[in-house]
C-alpha cells in the first residue's frame, strides 16, 4: 500500500527536495530508508509537522504503533492537521485497541467524508465497546447503501448474531452468499451456526464455488463450511478432509512455529521464581477487582462468564484486548535497546511503571463498563501466557483457568475457522504442543504462588454444575447467588463463536465431540502423551 495523502491533498506537497526525496522513498514502500532519512531531517527541524506526519504514517507502516501514535499527535498539534493524518492516526488508535480515542476521531471523519470504509471501521469498534444497536444501525445503513458488498453484509450478520438474533443474521449471511456465493466468509458464519443451516443445494454451491476460487481468503472458509455440512450429514472422513485442507491452506500463508511458544514457557521457568512476587504493593481498599477468565480458545470461557456474570456483583465485559496492547507497548519500549524476553523485561519493571500500566488498563477497561459492580469479567482466552505481567501492574487481579479435556480442547480449535489470531490451531501437532505448553505453565504457576490462580474443570462444570461454579464464587470471596444456575436466561450480547450455545442450559453437547474422527487423530494424541486420556 502506498501513501495516498498527497494524491489526496495536493496540499501536502512542499518544495523541500529533501522531503520530496522522502515521500518517493514511501511511495516506494521503502520505508526503513524513509525512517531514518526523517531521523535525519528531524534532527534539524525537530518541529516540522510535516516531517512528523510522514514519520508517524512510516512507523505505522512498520509496525512501531506506539512510536507512530507520539509521532502523528505532534504534527497534529503542530498544525498538521489535514484529513490524511487524522485518518493514520484514528487506524493506530484503533490497532492499538484504543476505541475511546478512535471512535470519536472515525465519527469525525465520516461526517467529513462519506466512505464505506471509515464507516465499516466505526461501526466494527462500535460493536467492540458495546455499543451494539448504534454499531447494527450504522451496518443496515451501509448495507442498504451497499448491497453488493458480501463483507459488509457478514459483519452486519456478526452483529445481529451477538444479539441473539439469529434469525436476523443467517438472513444477512444469505444476502452476503447472494452478492457473492463464492465468498468463503458467508458460508462459514452460517455452518458456524449452532443448528444445521445447510441445505444439499448449498453443498452444491460451495463445492461449484471452491472449485474455482483462487482467493485464499475464500478457500480456508470454504472448506471449513464445506466440512461442517458434511459432519451434520455424519459423513465425517469427507468433513476431516475438508477441516484438514482448511487448516493446511490457512498455514501455508504464515509461518509458525510451536518451538517459539515452548521456549517462552521455558524462558519463565528459568526465569521467575517465588521472588518474583516480593514486594508488591497491596491496592486500595474500594478498587475494582479484575477477574481475569484464561484457558485455550475452546474451552468453555463463554459459558463460565456468562455464569459469573449472573451474579449480581460481578459485571461481565467480553474480551478485552487491551493486556495484549499494553504489553505491546511495553515491548516496544523495552526491546529498543536489544532482543528481551517477556520474563527478563518484567524483572527490572519499576512500581511507577507498573503502576502507570495497570492504572491505563483499568482506564481503558472502563469505557465497557456499564454498571458500578465492584468486580468485572475480562475474559480474553490467550491472556493466560500474560498472566505474570497481568499479576505485576494488576496486583489485586483474580485468575480463573478454566480447562476443557485435552482431546475435546484440540479438536474443536482444529474444526474452528480462525485466523491468523490462533495459528496453534492450524495443525493437530501444532495445537496439542499449546496445551501441552499451556498445562506446563499452569502447573509452574501454581508450584511458585500456589492460589493465585483458581481452575475449573470443564466436565465438572457441566456434570456438578453448583459445587464447581460455587468454588469459584468462594476464591471470589462472594456468597452464593441462585442467578448463577439461571445465566442462559439472560438477555445479553455475546461475542464468541459460542454465542448461541449459551443462551441454552447447560449440556454435554460439547464432551468427547473428537470420537467420530478419532481414527484420524493419532498425531494429536502422540503430542499430548497422557494429556490425551485425560
Amino acid at each position: 500500500m502506498h501513501d495516498d495523502t498527497v494524491s489526496r491533498n495536493p496540499g501536502f506537497l512542499t518544495t523541500n527536495p529533501q522531503l520530496g526525496h522522502i515521500q518517493r522513498l514511501i511511495e516506494a514502500e521503502k520505508y526503513d530508508h524513509a525512517a531514518q532519512s526523517l531521523v535525519e531531517y528531524l534532527r534539524k527541524s525537530p518541529k516540522d509537522p510535516r516531517a512528523l506526519a510522514k514519520l508517524g504514517f512510516v512507523a505505522m507502516r512498520l509496525g512501531a504503533l506506539e512510536q507512530a501514535r507520539q509521532f502523528l499527535q505532534q504534527a497534529i498539534a503542530g498544525g498538521m492537521s489535514d484529513f490524511e493524518t487524522r485518518r493514520n492516526l484514528a487506524s493506530v488508535l484503533s490497532q492499538q485497541d484504543r476505541p475511546e480515542q478512535a471512535i470519536p476521531m472515525f465519527e469525525q471523519l465520516t461526517r467529513e467524508r462519506e466512505e464505506p470504509g471509515l464507516k465499516a471501521v466505526l461501526a466494527g469498534l462500535l460493536e467492540k465497546v458495546g455499543r451494539s444497536d448504534d454499531s447494527r444501525d450504522l451496518y443496515r445503513q451501509l448495507t442498504r447503501d451497499n448491497p453488493a458488498n458480501p463483507a459488509l453484509w457478514v459483519a452486519f450478520g456478526h452483529c445481529q448474531r451477538s444479539a441473539g438474533n439469529v434469525e436476523e443474521a443467517i438472513n444477512a449471511y444469505r444476502q452476503a452468499i447472494a452478492a457473492d456465493d463464492g465468498y468463503g466468509d458467508a458460508w462459514w458464519a452460517l455452518a458456524s451456526i449452532k443448528r444445521k443451516v445447510l441445505d444439499e443445494d448449498d453443498i452444491k454451491t460451495m463445492r461449484a464455488a471452491l472449485a474455482i476460487a483462487i482467493d485464499p481468503r475464500n478457500i480456508a472458509p470454504l472448506n471449513f463450511a464445506l466440512a461442517r455440512a458434511f459432519h451434520d450429514q455424519g459423513n465425517f472422513e469427507s468433513a476431516f478432509q475438508h477441516y484438514d485442507t482448511g487448516n493446511r491452506q490457512r498455514a501455508e500463508s504464515l509461518n509458525y512455529n510451536a518451538d517459539e511458544l515452548s521456549e517462552e514457557i521455558n524462558e519463565v521457568e528459568r526465569v521467575i521464581d517465588e521472588t518474583f512476587f516480593d514486594g508488591e504493593h497491596q491496592s486500595m481498599p474500594g478498587e475494582d477487582v479484575p477477574i481475569f477468565l484464561v484457558s485455550l480458545p475452546r474451552s468453555g470461557s463463554t459459558l463460565l462468564e456468562q455464569m459469573l456474570g449472573s451474579h449480581p456483583s460481578i459485571e461481565p465485559v467480553g474480551e478485552l484486548p487491551y493486556i495484549p496492547a499494553i504489553l505491546r507497548t511495553f515491548m516496544e519500549m523495552a526491546t529498543r535497546r536489544g532482543k528481551i524476553t517477556v520474563p527478563r523485561a518484567l524483572l527490572p519493571m519499576s512500581q511507577q511503571q507498573a503502576d502507570e500500566f495497570g492504572r491505563e488498563y483499568m482506564r481503558r477497561a472502563r469505557f465497557h463498563r456499564k454498571t458500578d459492580c465492584s468486580l468485572f469479567v475480562d475474559k480474553l482466552p490467550h491472556n493466560w501466557n500474560n498472566i505474570l505481567f497481568i499479576r505485576r501492574i494488576l496486583p489485586n487481579a483474580k485468575f480463573v483457568d478454566i480447562r476443557r479435556p485435552a482431546m475435546d480442547c484440540c479438536f474443536s480449535n482444529f474444526t474452528q475457522s480462525f485466523t491468523s489470531a490462533h495459528p496453534a490451531s492450524f495443525a493437530l501437532e501444532d495445537v496439542g504442543r499449546s496445551y501441552v505448553d499451556y498445562v506446563r505453565l499452569m502447573t509452574y504457576l501454581d508450584s511458585i504462588a500456589p492460589g493465585m490462580v483458581h481452575h475449573v474443570d470443564y466436565t465438572q462444570l457441566v456434570e456438578n454444575t453448583r459445587e464447581e461454579a460455587g468454588k469459584v464464587i468462594e476464591y471470589l470471596n462472594l456468597p452464593w447467588n441462585d442467578k448463577v444456575l439461571e445465566f442462559h436466561q439472560l438477555d445479553r450480547v455475546v461475542r464468541t463463536p459460542s454465542s448461541e450455545q449459551v443462551r441454552r442450559p447447560l449440556n454435554r453437547d460439547g464432551m468427547e465431540v473428537w470420537r467420530p474422527y478419532s481414527q484420524w487423530l493419532d498425531p494429536l494424541r502422540e503430542v499430548l502423551g497422557e494429556l490425551a486420556k485425560a
